[in-house]
């Protein structure tokens, strides 16, 4: 067993006292921004305006809201795909198939969302409903996550993820002990990477875009150019949905609590903050600085490498990561058009740099095991990891 499993991945995170404290910090953090986007001082460092009750949280509609929107992705995910793509080898030399659908389960939910709002779907109700919603979502993961870590005490040892394996129940249940837990052909892994979150923040965006043609009698520049940005986003991402079968949180990552809480609750809820700010702090967007934004927005397609050759032309040969320059390019774009007086708005610039740097390092230390010397090679020749001449 222990030669299938190979050696155990060095601690992340800070190790279990880290892991423990995001536990907390995470949910805490994805509601003190659903909190201070409503108030009038909108402070990404200040206190909340107050701490809701239970009674503001919990909610059996949302609850039953979620599950249902849940078991429609399920079923969409469920059927007949363009494609089903492999994914990459497993320890036991095998390969697990992926239904290639996501762009027809967005399609499909638009239409079903469409149909629903022709016969009087509240759809600018939602976003009332975002604090039960996101508290429904965190409890959901958190019970989840149990789940997963429990069918993962019965899963084979080449069925393991190389983290997520400490021995330390609070490490493992946040990494993720299994690294395609499966029920059948469903792969829960692969299912929550893009469907529901990042479909719901869409129409989360939509339904803030609605009520504010309600309160205002149309929507703004700021929160078209918003929506526009964002919908093109998770469009891209789900119509070559395929390339996902190469990222890291599919062929390296346990899935546990930090997957399942960032793909149900922390994207559809903080991802669309943008929109929840321009909801109740409009900002004035002319033409000319719209144009801008759109430019800005359009330089993120830097391209990214498919092949196994380490490239050293192009951007590939500026910096070793230009994917997550435009990446971070892309999240100035969705942020600009709520202004600049306020740092809320740019959370998800702060929030991406740091989550990208991190990522890189893990990057790093996986194509040094991977490329070896020529790992080193490449390094020397391209020295920059990110941004040029600065990191």
């Amino acid at each position: 067993m222990a030669s299938l499993q190979g050696p155990r991945a060095p601690l992340e995170f800070g190790g279990p006292l880290g892991t423990a404290a995001l536990l907390l910090l995470l949910p805490a953090t994805m509601f003190h921004l659903l909190l201070v986007a409503r108030s009038g001082p909108a402070r990404l460092l200040g206190p909340p305006p107050y701490l809701p009750g239970l009674e503001v949280l919990w909610s059996p509609r949302a609850l039953l809201l979620l599950l249902t929107w849940l078991g429609l992705q399920a079923a969409l995910y469920l059927l007949p795909a363009r494609k089903v793509a492999e994914g990459q080898e497993l320890k036991d030399k095998s390969r697990l198939c992926y239904p290639i659908n996501g762009f027809q389960a967005l399609v499909l939910t638009a239409l079903l969302v469409g149909l629903g709002v022709s016969v009087g779907l509240p759809l600018g109700a939602l976003p009332e409903m975002l604090l039960p919603l996101a508290f429904a979502a965190t409890i959901t993961t958190f019970i989840f996550s149990f789940l997963l870590y429990m069918k993962a005490q019965v899963a084979p040892a080449s069925a393991l993820a190389p983290g997520g394996n400490s021995g330390n129940l609070i490490y493992d249940f946040f990494l993720g002990r299994e690294l395609n837990p499966r029920i059948c052909s469903f792969d829960f892994k692969y299912f929550c990477e893009l469907r529901p979150g990042l479909i719901g923040w869409v129409f989360i965006n939509l339904a803030l875009l609605v009520q504010e043609a309600e309160q205002r009698g149309s929507p703004s520049l700021a929160m078209w150019l918003v929506n526009g940005f964002q919908l093109l986003y998770v469009g891209d991402a789900l119509w070559h949905e395929e390339a996902v079968l190469t990222t890291m949180d599919i062929t390296h990552d346990g899935f546990g609590f930090m997957l399942a809480f960032g793909d149900l609750a922390w994207v559809p809820f903080t991802y669309s903050l943008q929109a929840q700010f321009l909801l109740y702090h409009p900002q004035p967007l002319g033409l000319p600085m719209a144009a801008v934004i759109c430019l800005i927005n359009g330089l993120e397609t830097i391209p990214t490498a498919t092949g196994r050759q380490l490239l050293v032309s192009g951007w590939w040969g500026m910096v070793r990561h230009p994917n997550y320059l435009g990446d971070l390019i892309m999240a100035l774009a969705w942020s600009l058009p709520c202004g600049v007086s306020h740092l809320l708005p740019y959370f998800y610039v702060l929030y991406f740099t740091a989550l990208l740097v991190h990522r890189e390092a893990r990057d790093e230390r996986q194509c040094l095991q991977k490329y070896g010397r020529a790992w080193h090679e490449y390094c020397r020749r391209v020295p920059y990891r990110i941004l040029p001449y600065i990191y």
